[in-house]
């Protein structure tokens, strides 16, 4: 009777074990497709550069202004770079650069369903790693972007924004490139920092991701105060009103609802 009992123990948990194993081999594959249909966008978005830079050092002069005309389905002036990826998801707002951490991504932004890409991809199927995007709320003239991306283990997406804890990276690695379908933008750190999401009974909390509007000077500088208060370090830079503020998030496990946030000013 013991052995039967036995026999069927272990068949259960060789079960168990076998079909843990066929879901992470699923999930990895999954994960896998997932970076590869990231890096072929990137790829995209570079060539159309290299096109671009080829075809003004090719033209005439005046022929510059010809590559800043709308596209033909819209009256938005996309940059050349963008414009075949927004022509296929005009839900695309921009692109998200720090090279060394590998984050060269899409930033999406559905005004009606903020976190429409936590779970989708850019070709809006579902993806485990989801997709960069710009949180509620947005105002392009508001003075701060915040952007939002999953902590993969695998590095993807946000998985490696947390160098940025350490000091000696931030002052290594300043410069963050996000540009607009419009605009071309380069942001240097003033800031990181771990935070959480509060409840709404907690009094005197720093709830970075209330801080979208901050065209006037009482909010920006009470933010930039707060961010510079928090911040891990101090690497001399500060921001002053009227400059573009760009956020990153991404969870953090230091504790529940944990996040870390990096913040960066516009200077090109």
């Amino acid at each position: 009777m013991k052995r039967g009992i036995h026999a069927l123990l272990f068949f259960i948990f060789a079960g168990i074990l076998l079909l843990s194993g066929m879901m992470l081999l699923r999930g990895g594959a999954q994960r896998n497709r997932e970076r590869e249909a990231n890096l072929l966008l990137a790829e995209k978005v570079r060539q159309a550069g290299e096109r671009q830079e080829q075809d003004l050092c090719a033209a005439s002069p005046g022929k510059e202004e010809e590559n800043t005309e709308p596209s033909a389905e819209s009256e938005t002036p996309v940059l050349p770079e963008y414009r075949e990826l927004w022509e296929k998801n005009n839900d695309l707002a921009g692109w998200l650069t720090i090279e060394d951490l590998e984050i060269d991504y899409p930033v999406m932004y559905t005004p009606d369903e903020p976190e429409y890409y936590l779970h989708r991809g850019f070709d809006r199927k579902e993806a485990d790693s989801g997709s960069l995007f710009i949180g509620e709320g947005w105002n392009p003239e508001g003075g701060n972007t915040i952007i939002y991306g999953h902590n993969m283990k695998g590095g993807t997406m946000f998985g490696n924004l947390d160098r940025y804890s350490q000091e000696s990276y931030a002052r290594e690695h300043p410069v963050i490139r996000f540009d607009t379908l419009t605009e071309k933008g380069e942001y240097q750190v003033i800031g990181a920092f771990y935070s959480r999401i509060y409840s709404l009974k907690e009094k005197d909390a720093f709830r970075y991701y209330w801080y979208i509007d901050l065209r006037e000077k009482e909010s920006f500088e009470e933010y930039i105060s707060r961010v510079k208060a928090s911040s891990l370090y101090d690497l001399g830079a500060d921001a002053a009103f009227g400059d573009e503020l760009l956020t990153l998030s991404t969870c953090s496990y230091h504790e529940r609802e944990g996040r870390f946030v990096v913040v960066a000013k516009k200077t090109g």
